[in-house]
């Protein structure tokens, strides 16, 4: 477990990065855009509402009352007397020197307000804002200018001046919410997405561990599937892995057993009839003969052996090759049965042969030495594992643009659990009989490659039966 922690780690802050990161991302860009749509409605509603008044006054001001300064200072201070706003904004009017001339607030008459904005009005001659704090009070304040020209000529300004103190409250509050709401869906993607990458990441733990495992010898091990997606399919997957590696690894196991056995024991009778027949010289010529019997028998055995091994080799590395040409199909089934025949009649086992009155005469594209040992190989097996019957039955015939070869022995047949694995590689189930467990594989190997199909099941009545399907070239016309 120690060593799985990182790569859970790592795969946690991968799934983190790529899907809270996004989030993130586009809570500070709505953030951003909060903050933006707080200042342009509070704060500039209120400038524009302020930028407003102060245009509109100054118009007034500068069209109808600056024909004299006496008579603009005479509505200057009737208009701060009756300004109705008093209570919540402050108008000031300022000369040129930015010193307060009359105020809705006398007590500030006399005194310099000190805001950039007084100086940007009269430079500019256009209104002007400032927001921020009061230089002589520190309050937060929202300033607008607007310069008062006569004959040309700046000679006062009109400032109105409110506290922002209700709007700061306002826009923090609202700032808080939008705040509050961003860290709330953060946390909830973030939970979310915690527990959704830890129903993951456990059960990729597992599989991981149970690979480890596999890898460090541990065959046939296998998962509990508690999960109904994906990772079911894939814990499924690492299951069925996990046994088919078992099963292979014990029929290998198997084969190296048999073959080392199937090898010592015509060597061993080789051997001691060598040793005889070299101890015994000028001895019984029959018991001479009998011997060399023995080791022709026996090295053809081994040679047998060595074939299929080659065979096999070939099938795993890629160099099983047919040289393809027309055959007759049923004179090369019959070479093979007519070979077997007496071979088996020494052993007391009948062959029996039927083409089921036939014209079999359309030729099939094949390499006839490769079907000739599937043939010899089937009837091999026939009369290894189904001999106790003492009878073979082989016949051919043609259906549907294909031959049907079948081949059926009346031993005791194949267990049922055993059917499914009689063609794999080295598989030889519960069999007693001879051999190194791949001659059938390469039978069906062969017979794949000519686009035929090679299958083994019980007969009815015992036995089993080997059937081929092989199809037949066009009927030429």
């Amino acid at each position: 477990m120690a060593n799985r922690r990182p790569v859970v780690r790592g795969l946690r802050k991968r799934w983190l990065i790529s899907s809270v990161g996004p989030v993130v991302t586009i809570l500070i860009l709505l953030a951003i855009f909060a903050v933006g749509a707080v200042d342009n409605n509070y704060y500039g509603g209120a400038r524009a509402s302020l930028e407003a008044k102060a245009k509109a006054g100054a118009d007034y001001f500068n069209t109808y009352t600056m024909s004299s300064y006496s008579e603009y200072y005479r509505t200057a201070s009737l208009y701060v007397a009756t300004f109705d706003e008093s209570d919540v904004i402050e108008l000031q009017f300022l000369n040129v020197a930015g010193r307060i001339e009359t105020s809705t607030r006398g007590l500030t008459a006399g005194t310099s307000p000190g805001t950039p904005e007084i100086s940007r009005a009269i430079d500019s001659r256009q209104v002007a804002a400032y927001q921020g704090a009061d230089p002589a009070t520190g309050e937060r304040i929202m300033a607008v200018s607007s310069p008062l020209v006569f004959n040309g000529t700046v000679v006062g300004v009109m400032r109105y001046v409110t506290s922002i103190r209700q709007i700061d409250r306002q826009a923090l509050l609202t700032g808080a919410v939008a705040a509050a709401i961003i860290v709330g869906v953060l946390l909830l993607v973030v939970v979310t997405s915690l527990l959704f990458i830890n129903k993951v990441v456990e059960p990729v733990a597992e599989v991981s561990d149970a690979a480890k495992r596999i890898s460090g010898g541990s065959y046939g091990i296998q998962l509990s599937n508690r999960y109904p997606d994906e990772l079911g399919e894939l814990v499924d997957n690492i299951n069925d892995m996990s046994l088919k590696i078992s099963q292979s690894e014990k029929m290998q196991t198997e084969f190296i057993s048999s073959v080392s056995h199937e090898l010592r024991t015509p060597l061993t009778a080789i051997s001691g009839w060598t040793e005889t027949l070299l101890a015994d010289v000028g001895g019984d010529e029959e018991q001479s003969r009998r011997g060399l019997g023995i080791i022709l028998k026996e090295s053809r055995r081994l040679s047998n052996m060595v074939e299929e091994l080659l065979e096999f080799s070939k099938m795993q590395d890629g160099r099983f090759t047919l040289r393809m040409e027309t055959v007759d199909l049923q004179a090369e089934f019959e070479d093979a049965i007519y070979t077997y025949r007496e071979l088996l009649r020494q052993e007391g086992i009948a062959l029996e042969y039927s083409d089921g009155d036939q014209i079999l005469d359309r030729p099939v594209s094949g390499d006839p030495e490769r079907l000739k040992q599937v043939f010899y190989n089937v009837l091999d097996n026939a009369a290894k594992h189904g001999g106790a019957g003492k009878r073979i039955s082989a016949g051919i015939r043609l259906e549907n643009d294909e031959y049907v070869l079948t081949v059926r022995d009346y031993g005791t047949g194949i267990p049922e659990a055993e059917l499914p694995y009689v063609k794999q590689k080295f598989y030889k189930g519960s069999s007693k009989a001879r051999g190194s467990g791949i001659g059938l594989a390469v039978c069906d190997e062969i017979v794949e490659r000519h686009g035929g199909t090679f299958t083994i099941a019980n007969a009815e009545g015992g036995g089993a039966v080997v059937t081929i399907r092989l199809p037949a070239e066009a009927q030429q016309k």
